[in-house]
């Protein structure tokens, strides 16, 4: 395990317990009683967790872990799901991307891609509420990019906020990929209250909505509901799928591809 996927874990493990010893976090993970006190010394830096004798206890920030320690999470799963959804702009099209690791890594494919060779018809518009996905595309010359204006999330590097909704008012895209926290037959969800308010925003001025999602959301929960499984067109997902649930969404007619 690498130690950033190290920390992820400890920080997903400390926020399902409330408080962990340093001798639980060394015989869970394998490591030196020398090395978690590294860890745990880096996190509290990062004010993620707080110190305390023999171990470390839970700060809230922890159970919303920030985006940096997410992409450790089924990337693979998510690489397959990000390639299949690039695949799917067609050249010139306006493409929507809220904030996630998923919808990051569609960005990153959507910034890799050669077929623009200059043409201005060719060149993908995308509109994105995510600061870090605007500064990977900021230099993409066959991409324009359009940024709401907001106020920055911490945890997932969102804008957020009646500015960023006001600042999509005018715009129409032609496909959206949509990250969520959970998915199932009750709608799309997010866990964040502002989060969810500018993804509902940006689902209703789609032409078409994708969500994108690994295996693990379709069996998790969050508070704030996005939109209808009737608002959203297909879903992209992997083939570690609960298939009761793919099962339920397809009978709702939502298009589920499993990659």
């Amino acid at each position: 395990m690498l130690r950033h996927e190290r920390l992820a874990a400890v920080l997903e493990l400390l926020a399902e317990r409330g408080t962990l010893s340093i001798e639980q976090i060394a015989d869970n993970f394998g490591v030196s009683e020398a090395t978690v006190r590294r860890d745990l010394n880096e996190l509290a830096e990062q004010r993620l967790l707080s110190r305390a004798r023999g171990g470390a206890v839970l700060d809230s920030v922890s159970y919303d872990l920030p985006l940096r320690y997410k992409t450790a999470r089924q990337h693979e799963e998510k690489q397959r799901i990000a390639t299949r959804a690039a695949a799917m702009v067609s050249p010139g099209a306006v493409v929507g991307l809220n904030g996630g690791t998923t919808t990051s890594a569609v960005a990153r494919e959507l910034g890799l891609r050669s077929d623009a060779n200059g043409n201005r018809r060719s060149q993908l518009t995308v509109v994105t509420n995510a600061l870090n996905i605007a500064n990977e595309l900021a230099v993409r010359p066959h991409i324009k990019l359009v940024v709401p204006g907001g106020i920055a999330r911490a945890q997932s590097y969102e804008l957020i906020g009646g500015l960023a909704s006001r600042g999509l008012a005018d715009l129409t895209m032609d496909v959206m990929f949509l990250g969520v926290n959970a998915i199932g037959p009750e709608g799309a969800a997010a866990s964040d209250e502002g989060e969810a308010e500018v993804n509902r925003a940006m689902v209703r001025h789609a032409r078409q909505v994708v969500a994108v999602a690994d295996s693990s959301k379709l069996t998790g929960h969050a508070f704030w509901k996005i939109c209808d499984i009737s608002s959203i067109h297909t879903l992209v997902t992997d083939s570690g799928a609960d298939p009761a649930v793919v099962a339920q969404l397809r009978a709702m007619g939502l298009a589920v591809e499993t990659i």
